[in-house]
């Protein structure tokens, strides 16, 4: 037996992943035979081995297997079926305090499973799946606002942080909006539009309060109880100067009661002139109405205000039926101004503030057309499509009705702005649904698509040239999308890429929680932290953009370092504060498995852990994670260790429980030792020397961290890449994997292996397949 073959055969008892991809018959399935085998030979086996401890709610580990009555129900539920594997493989199903399952009918139990769980029949169109109503996570919304609007400013940067799904943060199903990030929401955008568009400084305010006890009535009118009361038809005069010459209101607090099926009628002059005449109606003399009265003041004269009372009305009481009293009630008087706003002077304009208001209603005839003239453009670029004619008129209307009321233009253009950023079709990557032709899956619309690939390779909205070729209808064109990959990956924007799946994929993100011991690491601090990162992601994207077969990323002779961080290394011959490519043969150093970021996010904060670096490496490497620890096994990471991490695992792997599992991780995580918990190679631990010699659940022996490379490398080629190929699968669509996809798997995996495995390949290939250019279901078997 080779390695290659041993190795992965050792490792195909922890694989979920590798059952979950095994090739299964093109055919499909036989489902009256699967369930005639199913209730013969599977339900017995389960029932006499399985069901006493799995069954109902109180089933052990909440594993409960007993509402299983047929095939389909299993290939429903692979995912459980998968772990049953797993468990059934390394031994521990049924546990060792059980009856023991007769080989046979554990081999047999096995072999139907995963027969069944992995047989899928890919025909020319294999369901592409479907991915949940996408909200854009924190980093794409406030990519997305930089890119849309051009500010600096981060409103993201309080927002509650995402839920995580199958390892990356833009998963669809887990992207809830709850009623505090709603709310975040609301102030970014009224802040943003604040930053994006300049109003007009306010022009000086005029308020004059009247004392109304100061006033008289010519007849029928007099101040009591703190309000001025008419009882019959009356007129009093106001007299006031005015400060300049524009519009102003006079405000009136105004109450009266209907009589007769009429209420009070005032009527309001200036200088003898009629002004307006209204007719009040309230509840009652309590509650009274703010009317305003706009009028232009065109001299800067005393001006007298009048105003009357007009309809007076009483019936005394008779025959036992209440009087009729129609009176007029003044709660409050008066006068306000405003001059108009002082337009922010054209050099001082920002470049933002040009490119979204480029009309105005001097220019366009009406506020009307001035506002769909600026938000056409806006909105199509926000919605990330040609924005629909009803959805502009509501978004224009926005800025008629808030300059009716007083507002500035450019203040309504803000709050349109304001509904444009809250709006679905902003916050969510919105994708129509559409109805399968026969066994046609519906494809993605240009635009849906261009909007799938910025968010993939940008972490942000398509720019212009995406949705010029979306609108041309030209993206699917193979030579032109090829192209626009290779374009976007040599785009500045690919950074996110390679930060949002690459530091996600790698655990990265997880650095900024570690913390070291300062008195057992005195090197360490937030700086190195710092640089360590930034040496993963410039390794990562020095290989995407240079088109490198994604295997370098396990045996690549070279990194990105400066000074300090060579210093850390202890590599020589590295000056100055700039990162640059260094050569490490001869340093220790090959691939991501020997970048210090890894090394320490797979380590505890006094010493190493091969338990975790072992565990990393078949999550993130192999695809292939180990099942949970046991119940009631205690942690070899809690509390201080005596003799080296090598003496104390091997006592802990004495335990029958840990035994199975650790003998699969732990040569992994130990041919690590080398490298400690900073990831500084060193040669002793405690004063012993390290070994770091293992041996493979085949019996093929593994020493040192070279070695172990070399392995991954050349005999676990497919695997890796098949992992890979799943976990950018994964964050391309924004949602978990189901057995349908390993068709579009099986297709990209033959195109890789044809190309070297080139990044590009890989890119390109995901981009082409069904599962991201098609809309799909979830099926429900």
């Amino acid at each position: 037996m080779t390695l290659s073959s041993g190795f992965r055969v050792g490792i195909a008892f922890l694989c979920l992943h590798c059952c979950f991809w095994a090739t299964g018959s093109v055919y499909g399935i036989d489902w009256e035979q699967r369930n005639l085998e199913f209730s013969s030979l599977i339900q017995p086996i389960l029932k006499k081995a399985c069901l006493e401890c799995h069954s109902g709610a109180e089933a052990d580990a909440g594993l409960a297997l007993s509402h299983f009555q047929n095939a389909k129900s299993i290939l429903k539920a692979r995912n459980t079926w998968a772990k049953v594997i797993q468990r059934l493989e390394i031994g521990d199903m049924p546990p060792a305090d059980a009856s023991p399952m007769p080989k046979e009918d554990r081999q047999k139990l096995i072999d139907w499973l995963r027969s069944t769980i992995n047989d899928i029949e890919c025909g020319l169109t294999p369901n592409p799946g479907s991915v949940t109503l996408r909200r854009l996570n924190r980093f794409e919304y406030q990519n997305t606002i930089r890119d849309l609007l051009g500010v600096t400013y981060k409103p993201a940067e309080g927002f509650p942080g995402d839920d995580v799904g199958y390892g990356f943060d833009n998963i669809g199903d887990v992207l809830t909006l709850p009623p505090l990030l709603m709310e975040k929401y609301f102030n970014a955008a009224e802040a943003m539009s604040q930053l994006a568009i300049q109003t007009p400084t306010p022009g000086p305010v005029f308020e004059s309060r009247i004392k109304l006890e100061d006033l008289k009535a010519d007849r029928g009118g007099s101040f009591k109880g703190g309000k001025f009361v008419f009882v019959s038809d009356g007129k009093m005069n106001i007299e006031e100067t005015l400060p300049w010459k524009g519009m102003f209101r006079l405000e009136a607090g105004l109450a009266g009661e209907e009589v007769a099926g009429e209420g009070p009628k005032v009527r309001v002059s200036v200088d003898g002139k009629k002004l307006k005449e209204i007719e009040v109606k309230t509840k009652s003399d309590n509650e009274a109405e703010t009317v305003a009265f706009p009028f232009r003041n065109n001299s800067l004269k005393k001006m007298t205000f009048s105003i009357e009372f007009i309809n007076d009305f009483y019936v005394e009481p008779k025959d036992g039926k209440p009087k009729q009293d129609r009176n007029l009630f003044i709660y409050d008087l008066k006068l306000v101004g405003e001059k108009p706003p002082i337009p922010v002077p054209e050099s001082e304009l920002t470049s933002v503030h040009r490119m979204i208001v480029r009309a105005t209603p001097q220019s366009e005839g009406s506020v009307l057309k001035a506002a769909q003239s600026c938000l056409q453009p806006l909105a199509s670029k926000a919605f990330r499509r040609p924005v629909r004619k009803e959805e502009l008129d509501r978004l224009a209307k926005i800025v008629v009705e808030a300059t009716e009321e007083g507002d500035s233009y450019e203040a309504a253009l803000q709050l349109a702005l304001q509904a444009v950023l809250v709006s679905p079709h902003f916050l969510f990557k919105v994708e129509v649904p559409s109805m399968k032709k026969a066994t046609e899956y519906p494809l993605l619309d240009d635009y849906e698509l261009a909007t799938r690939l910025s968010y993939f390779l940008w972490s942000s909205m398509p720019d212009q040239e995406l949705l010029q070729l979306a609108t041309k209808k030209q993206l699917r064109d193979p030579v032109i999308l090829k192209a626009q990959i290779k374009r976007m990956l040599d785009h500045r924007r690919s950074s996110e890429f390679v930060e949002n799946f690459a530091g996600q994929w790698l655990n990265l993100r997880k650095l900024d929680q570690f913390e070291p011991n300062r008195t057992l690491f005195p090197q360490w601090n937030d700086e190195i932290k710092a640089l360590l990162r930034s040496e993963t992601y410039r390794f990562f994207q020095h290989m995407m953009r240079n088109d490198q077969s994604i295997l370098r990323l396990l045996d690549a002779d070279y990194t990105f370092l400066n000074e300090k961080l060579a210093k850390f290394y202890g590599i020589p011959g590295v000056q100055g504060d700039e990162f640059r490519q260094v050569l490490t043969k001869g340093q220790k150093r090959m691939g991501i498995l020997t970048h210090g970021s890894i090394l320490a996010v797979t380590s505890n904060p006094t010493r190493t852990s091969p338990v975790k670096r072992g565990k990393w490496i078949l999550d993130n490497l192999l695809a292939t994670p180990p099942p949970p620890a046991p119940p009631g096994v205690p942690e070899l990471e809690k509390g201080e260790l005596k003799g080296t991490v090598r003496q104390q695992m091997e006592l802990h792997r004495a335990d029958p429980a840990c035994a199975s599992c650790h003998k699969l991780m732990d040569p992994l995580g130990l041919a690590l030792e080398n490298y400690d918990a900073v990831g500084r190679w060193r040669t002793t631990d405690k004063g012993s020397p390290i070994d770091t010699s293992g041996e493979l659940p085949n019996g093929d022996p593994i020493q040192g961290p070279g070695d172990l490379i070399r392995t991954l490398r050349e005999k676990n080629t497919d695997q890796f890449a098949r992992c890979v190929t799943e976990k950018l699968l994964i964050y391309a669509l924004g949602r978990g994997l189901e057995y349908y996809d390993r068709c579009a798997i099986d297709k990209i995996m033959v195109k890789l292996t044809q190309d070297d495995y080139r990044f590009s390949t890989l890119i390109l290939e995901i981009v082409s397949s069904d599962p991201f250019q098609r809309k799909g279901a979830r099926e429900e078997l």
